[in-house]
């Protein structure tokens, strides 16, 4: 039978365990997809750990891909034998075979990988809602300054690239100096270490004391009260990741001293909750890595027997770029 990754209850690396399931066939509006290479990404740790409560047990993974085997009644975007990728909900990608809905999955073009595809669909797609889509008052013109938290990252490198193609000021924070010069090959404009410099200070300097129209902060915790600070007034705060832990509850007053800012906590399951947005969404992101504009950096392959160390590795910050399990 087909292998899968699984939890039975949340904690640390050691509560996954490789386990066989069985794998029907696809019922109205699903495919069944072998995977060739599967996505990891901090989303799958908020899951194992709990910080995104879902029901027990569960397969863990978001994003893969790999190539159709059958397709249910009413799918027809897709047949068997294409090549396809996605990142969807529910979980499920840690593993070799599953049947899933349709609606998130989409062809992948031949010019892109499996690994690429597996690597680039949550996290290209990320970038894509980001930076087309949640934007400040006023919109994004060439020359703004943008500030992008965890920019070494699979979803910072996607955005340095993109925002360098939209005429954009990124400047990027990471936390060392070898992270804040991949930035910059990148397409970053200018690369903050925090682990030496304050970032508030550096980004006042780099934009004349103005500060920014956008933060993309993933972070959570740890950056909240700093990014706010780098915002010119009016400006947007997004914060789309809690790798720090969760944002405590805000005073809305402090919103008002700070410029009258805007908060945003978007979700990318929000913006592709129909197979035509998805569809739009994708077509985007496969034309900028077609192009050229965008490069996938796939670092790390780990077999899915070890995703244990997988998860170890991106919870110590080790990953850059972004990282695939192969099953």
């Amino acid at each position: 039978m087909p292998l899968a990754v699984q939890i039975r209850r949340n904690g640390g690396p050691e509560v996954m365990e490789l386990a066989e399931v069985a794998v029907g066939d696809p019922g109205p509006g699903e495919i069944r997809i072998r995977h060739h290479a599967c996505g990891l990404n901090f989303i799958d740790v908020y899951q194992r750990s709990g910080l995104y409560a879902l029901p027990l047990p569960l397969t863990l993974g978001m994003e893969a891909a790999g190539v159709v085997e059958a397709v249910g009644e009413g799918v027809t975007h897709l047949k068997p034998g294409d090549r396809a990728a996605y990142a969807s909900q529910p979980p499920g990608a840690y593993s070799e075979v599953r049947v899933m809905p349709a609606k998130c999955v989409v062809q992948l073009p031949d010019a892109i990988s499996f690994e690429e595809g597996a690597a680039m669909m949550l996290k290209g797609l990320t970038v894509q809602y980001l930076l087309r889509k949640t934007q400040p008052q006023g919109g994004l013109q060439p020359g703004d300054h943008v500030l992008f938290l965890a920019a070494a990252g699979g979803v910072g490198l996607i955005a340095c690239q993109w925002a360098r193609a939209m005429g954009l000021e990124l400047i990027a924070t990471a936390g060392s100096d070898d992270k804040c010069r991949l930035a910059l090959e990148h397409g970053a404009a200018h690369a903050i270490n925090y682990r030496r410099e304050n970032f508030v200070e550096r980004v006042k300097e780099i934009t004349g004391g103005r500060g920014v129209k956008v933060v993309y902060d993933s972070v959570g915790k740890d950056t909240w009260d700093g990014s706010l600070d780098c915002l010119q007034p009016f400006g947007l705060m997004v914060s789309y990741g809690n790798a720090s832990g969760p944002v405590p509850p805000v005073a809305l007053g402090t919103l008002a001293a700070k410029g009258s800012l805007y908060v945003t906590r978007p979700t990318l399951f929000s913006h592709i909750s129909s197979r035509e947005a998805t569809q739009a969404m994708a077509d985007d992101l496969f034309g900028m890595v077609t192009s050229g504009q965008v490069k996938i950096r796939v670092e790390r392959r780990y077999a899915l027997k070890d995703v244990a160390q997988a998860h170890i590795d991106l919870e110590a910050r080790q990953t850059i770029g972004s990282s695939v399990l192969l099953p």
